[in-house]
């Protein structure tokens, strides 16, 4: 008897899982129409076609800008490798006729979570891909037998520096209710399990 009902419950584990998981690829296609956004800490290699001395390696400074000969500083957090390719080409363009300017990400550093609170790992994730609430709680371990795991909260904060809260009930998501709670994460984001 107890054999079936751990049998169930591991069913329905999966089942919630795959759903999750089903979730999650849809809001990956979707993100990845748009492109990785570039963050703080990132290391990006531009080169200049037929230039020698213009290319190398630049960090993302904590201010999100780049600095880049002839092109000066310019602002890269949350742009796409493709929008600073163009900035940079249109701003060489005054000095070099039909400028052939490669942008890539070497290092994604910047692309950073955290989970903290009653977790088995808290602490600081590098995502290396996009990530939900499930994920990154399973990252840092999964929760503890005390975690109150019905009053999780999410912290973004906005552009203008406000702080923005979004509640996770895992009980619900456990369930396969209210899926759509279970969002993908930003760089920055802090996840709080109580």
């Amino acid at each position: 008897m107890n054999f079936g009902l751990n049998l169930i419950t591991r069913h329905t584990f999966i089942l919630i899982l795959l759903v999750c998981f089903l979730a999650t690829q849809t809001a990956y296609a979707a993100k990845g129409a748009e492109g990785y956004k570039v963050q703080p800490g990132d290391v990006l290699a531009i080169s200049v076609w037929k230039e020698e001395e213009l290319q190398q390696e630049v960090i993302v400074r904590p201010d999100g800008g780049i600095s880049f000969p002839l092109a000066g500083d310019l602002q890269a957090a949350d742009k796409s490798i493709t929008q600073i390719t163009n900035e940079i080409t249109k701003r060489l363009e005054k000095y070099i006729p039909d400028p052939v300017v490669s942008v890539s990400a070497q290092q994604l550093a910047g692309n950073k979570i955290y989970v903290i609170g009653q977790v088995t790992r808290p602490g600081e994730y590098q995502a290396t891909s996009y990530l939900d609430v499930i994920q990154a709680i399973s990252m840092a371990g999964g929760v503890t037998p005390f975690a109150a795991v019905n009053k999780i909260k999410i912290l973004r904060r906005n552009e203008d520096g406000s702080l923005r809260v979004f509640h996770f009930k895992y009980a619900e998501v456990e369930k396969g209710d209210n899926l759509d709670q279970n969002m993908l994460l930003q760089s920055r984001d802090v996840v709080i399990v109580p």
